[in-house]
């Protein structure tokens, strides 16, 4: 079986030094020239102080809805899966998330996403950044946002962290003009930026005078220049240093075999273990990818590989996350670009379908075991609100203790609403 995704990951190596150097001296000076702050500093410093974390599932590509959340079964275009019953009663879904069903007392699901584009180099843009009104610049993804109005947990390490198949490296342009400080540290293949550790000539006490001798020389050049470039290096070598410390988060050999059995001996399970060692670590938002949902063609093998995959890993991460007590202040998404057509074509596959599909959520600020919106008999159209990306993004701000309308960014004196202005929360899923 093969999949044809219509876009590729991006490409990003880094090495120590160039995490350190070229990041912290080019790339962070440069975008965080853009760096903004918060119109009430009162209410941004209470942010910081609360303890909430979000994991960010994104499904690259379009997981379909009719063979996840929002089953089917012998209507026109329902496919060859059974709809199974849930830990809720009367909530269904389909039986390739036979794992999840377990868990679906935890989740909130929303059947009645409307969202408008229906290509890959728009959708994943704008459903990660929310689809604010046009302003002129470019809006931070949702891990960027977060970053900033809720600061880096206690402990040091990056707040935006990354969990992807291929490459990793330092991507900035998910911190939007928000800046470089805000975009993500991406872990390719969930290993850390190469040459992570000190070389070997290096003492842990050569390299604190290193550190030492760098911040006396950071605080004379920001004595002439503008205090944001000098704060974006000094803030990547902090978190550089901080990750090297703790290395232990990517020595597979510390995870229990039977926590790799649970969450499945593949990427995507390895991934959203990783994630979930990267929130019990502190990290403020993680974020893990899988790729290639894009089933244009053989579209029910597809499925029954990839939501196999993700419904074991998720099911184990809600799991996990409730027993540890952590679902209490981490909020769990997990969704696509789209969902797929109803319609299956020619190659018996589903293509891309922006008009009616689900994203489900767990967590802090949410209720449980609820389905909210519906689809209509052949899963083709909305039949009760649609609801847009933008008001997913004031529900996730809401669920997070966030009121975007009494929060804004300030970009250089330019106030610039945290979510779209012309949207509002999801009522039915707030807590």
């Amino acid at each position: 079986m093969s999949h044809h995704p219509l876009c590729n990951p991006f490409e990003h190596t880094v090495s120590r030094r160039q995490f350190l150097g070229g990041v912290g001296a080019s790339a962070a000076a440069a975008a965080i020239g853009t760096f903004g702050g918060l119109v009430q500093p009162a209410v941004a410093e209470d942010l910081k102080k609360r303890d909430k974390q979000v994991i960010f599932i994104w499904l690259d590509g379009g997981m379909s809805q009719l063979e996840s959340w929002d089953p089917k079964p012998h209507s026109e275009f329902g496919g060859p899966f059974r709809a199974i019953p849930t830990s809720v009663p009367d909530i269904r879904v389909s039986e390739l998330l036979r794992h999840t069903a377990k868990q679906m007392h935890h989740i909130a699901v929303v059947r009645s996403a409307c969202t408008q584009d229906n290509s890959h180099s728009a959708g994943v843009a704008r459903i990660q950044r929310g689809d604010p009104k046009n302003r002129g610049v470019d809006y931070p993804f949702f891990g960027g946002a977060v970053s900033k109005l809720l600061g880096p947990c206690p402990g040091g390490l990056p707040p935006y962290m990354w969990v992807k198949p291929g490459s990793g490296g330092f991507i900035p342009g998910d911190g939007g003009f928000l800046g470089a400080k805000y975009g993500s540290l991406a872990l390719g293949d969930g290993k850390p930026p190469e040459s992570l550790l000190l070389p070997g000539t290096i003492t842990s006490v050569e390299d604190d005078l290193r550190n030492e001798f760098r911040t006396k020389l950071n605080a004379r050049y920001a004595a002439k220049h503008r205090k944001a470039n000098s704060e974006a290096n000094s803030y990547v070598y902090d978190v550089a240093r901080e990750l090297s410390r703790r290395s232990d988060l990517f020595d597979e050999s510390k995870v229990a075999d039977k926590d790799r059995d649970r969450y499945g001996r593949n990427d995507l399970g390895r991934h959203m273990l990783l994630g979930r060692r990267l929130l019990e670590s502190g990290v403020r938002f993680v974020k893990v990818n899988s790729y290639g949902w894009d089933s244009h063609g053989d579209n029910f093998n597809a499925s029954q590989s990839l939501i196999g995959k993700f419904d074991q890993a998720f099911a184990a991460l809600l799991e996990d996350l409730s027993e540890r007590g952590m679902l209490e202040h981490t909020l769990v998404i997990a969704l696509s670009e789209f969902g797929r057509t109803p319609k299956i074509n020619s190659h018996v596959g589903r293509d891309h379908w922006p008009e009616a599909w689900s994203i489900a959520m767990a967590g802090c600020g949410l209720k449980k075991g609820i389905a909210v919106g519906a689809t209509s008999d052949r899963g083709d159209v909305v039949a009760t609100e649609p609801y847009d990306i933008g008001h997913f993004f004031h529900t996730w701000f809401r669920a997070l203790g966030i009121d975007p309308s009494q929060v804004e960014y300030d970009n250089h004196g330019q106030p610039l609403p945290i979510a779209h202005d012309g949207m509002g929360p999801i009522k039915d899923v707030l807590a």
